[in-house]
């Protein structure tokens, strides 16, 4: 006999699906953070020779390559970014979907 599972479609955001304050800051660090990993290893990087490269300790792509996001601003992985020679673009546009609850 097998169970049936409810699916219930995602927001595109998980962050938000989970109920997360800062979700949509959270899921930019997230894609900000897999973008450095792409980039990483492309140009076959290990954390040491990142942090030779850009100035960063290599500490801080350990914690990238594992997700550990929380000593991060956003404005710091788009330097880490730009120290690995790549251009970020940020587009807005409007919500459309739930309105998002105010205090």
């Amino acid at each position: 006999m097998t169970e049936e599972l409810e699916t219930i479609k995602g927001s595109g955001n998980v962050f938000r699906d989970f109920g997360y304050q800062n979700a949509d800051a959270e899921q930019l660090k997230s894609q900000l953070a897999a973008e450095i990993i792409r980039v990483l290893d492309k140009q076959k990087l290990s954390v040491r020779k990142a942090a030779e490269k850009t100035g960063f300790d290599h500490a801080d792509f350990s914690r990238i390559r594992n997700a550990n996001l929380g000593r991060f601003t956003i404005d710091r992985l788009v330097m880490v970014l730009n120290r690995l020679n790549q251009h970020v673009e940020i587009k807005v546009t409007p919500f459309r979907g739930r309105r998002l609850k105010t205090a």
